[in-house]
């Protein structure tokens, strides 16, 4: 006698609810008590966004009114062939390269403190660039040890 078939929308429900060897679907691996792991994307959006608000309240008149934001690539055409934009900078935006500023960084030590370092030293950069300034003279409390 033949078996009846399942139907496909039976196999599917049956794959949502359970996962091999009849098990229910599992928890992450961190666990209830363990915040999510952060990836490489939100390090980099916490260091500019933080870095902004540094600078926003150093500079807040020039600041006031400037949007910091985060693309993936520099957009258009580039500049030439062996350089690549990291920021760009208009009157009222200040736009992050993501990529260009983490696989073109040379790091002499490649941890989550110097990646950091270079994120916001590029940030600083823009920001001087917009304001028509050095970027030691953006912040120039932050750089004297006493």
């Amino acid at each position: 006698m033949a078996r009846p078939r399942r139907s496909a929308r039976a196999a599917t429900v049956r794959a949502r609810t359970r996962s091999r060897h009849g098990r229910e679907l599992r928890s992450s691996v961190a666990g209830p008590d363990l915040p999510f792991l952060r990836t490489r994307t939100d390090l980099f959006d916490m260091t500019v966004a933080s870095t902004a608000e540094y600078l926003r309240s150093i500079w807040p008149n020039e600041l006031a009114q400037v949007s910091f934001e985060v693309a993936a690539m520099p957009f258009g055409p580039f500049g030439s062939p062996d350089h690549v934009d990291r920021w760009a900078v208009t009157k009222s935006r200040v736009i992050l390269f993501r990529l260009p500023i983490e696989r073109m960084a040379h790091l002499h030590r490649d941890d989550e403190v110097h990646r950091r370092l270079a994120i916001e030293s590029c940030v600083f950069r823009a920001v001087a660039e917009l304001l028509g300034k050095d970027p030691w003279d953006i912040a120039p409390d932050r750089f004297r040890h006493l």
